[in-house]
């Protein structure tokens, strides 16, 4: 067996075997309080890949920081191969604050690869690239919709970068995949040279247990795929995830309060209509209809809506029932017993 070394970070070693919290310092606040980006190491007596785990990129995005609670506290990562890197908070200002952003409003999510002599979001975003992205081989990003909507589960990569990914996605089991491009500043488009896929699931401040039961187990899955684990002797997956390269918003024609029709997962046939909006005296209406066929995998939750804004997203399909069927077969797999 080939001999494991040390592994460093944060200028540490963390010896084979043995499970240790980092503390990588950020700017402080302008209170002279102290940040700290918390980097959790867990390091195998055996070689393997070196997976990183992140959530809360934006603050107020919770579900995947239960996510990982919930994996580190797992029994079976006490025979792990490889390194696993855990990050269950990355927005450290916009977690405590609930926020979205950082103090300085900026995206985090736009602004990687970063930049140690940058904005603050910049100089977190430096610090995680080179202390925990560049140590790993492959990467898990959790993320929720934004505040006022919520995302069916599903998992996106951008396979014409990283064609390795889609086993990877097979292997995770959501009911959606979407292969999709990166937009400049994001981490997936700053992970050049890793396959990093990004889970999304919920809304915003909001647990959500079936996402991140599925978060759960679509990252143990992960793990075993990479040999990090042991394989499961039966198989917990009880569908296949459709593959869809297209989505679209379906926007309000006009602003109002809206009464949506259609619940997340619904399989979506053009000229639908999707939901109804009405002015508060009742003296118009108008329906919003999709334009596509597909699978509803986003949707607001607010009722109040401008003329414009984005109500329902469709991941757009021509093979609508079979990807209705993977959405169905997804939740019966996660119903409680």
């Amino acid at each position: 067996m080939a001999k494991v070394e040390p592994f460093e970070i944060g200028g540490q070693l963390i010896p084979p075997g043995t499970r240790k919290t980092i503390d990588l310092p950020l700017p402080p606040l302008y209170t002279h309080t102290s940040v700290a980006l918390p980097v959790h190491v867990i390091h195998g007596r055996r070689p393997g890949p070196t997976l990183c785990v992140l959530a809360a990129i934006h603050g107020d995005e919770i579900n995947g920081v239960e996510i990982i609670r919930r994996l580190l506290g797992s029994r079976a990562l006490n025979r792990i191969h490889g390194t696993l890197l855990a990050v269950p908070v990355v927005n450290v200002y916009g977690f405590v604050q609930q926020s979205r952003y950082l103090p300085d409003r900026r995206d985090l999510n736009r602004s990687f690869p970063g930049s140690e002599r940058g904005s603050m979001a910049s100089r977190l975003a430096h610090t995680l690239m080179t202390e925990v992205i560049d140590k790993c081989t492959h990467g898990i990003d959790y993320h929720t919709a934004a505040a006022g909507r919520t995302n069916l589960p599903q998992l996106r990569v951008d396979l014409d970068t990283h064609p390795e990914a889609l086993e990877l996605a097979k292997a995770f089991a959501p009911p959606i995949i979407m292969d999709m491009g990166t937009r400049d500043g994001t981490l997936r488009e700053a992970c050049k040279d890793i396959p990093m896929i990004l889970y999304e699931s919920g809304e915003a401040l909001r647990f959500d247990d079936v996402c991140i039961r599925a978060g759960l187990r679509g990252t143990l899955r992960i793990m075993r795929h990479l040999e990090m684990l042991p394989p499961q002797k039966k198989s917990t997956v009880s569908h296949e995830p459709f593959i869809a390269n297209d989505s679209e918003w379906m926007r309000a024609p006009q602003s109002g309060i809206i009464r949506s029709s259609v619940p997340l997962g619904s399989a979506i046939q053009k000229g639908q209509v999707l939901g109804v909006i009405a002015d508060p005296l009742g003296g118009s209406e108008e329906s919003v209809v999709s334009r596509r066929n597909g699978v509803l995998i986003g949707m607001t939750k607010m009722p109040l809506v401008h003329e414009g804004e984005a109500l329902f997203h469709v991941a757009c399909t021509s093979e609508v029932k079979r990807a209705a069927r993977a959405v169905n077969e997804f939740h019966q797999g996660y119903e409680d017993p």
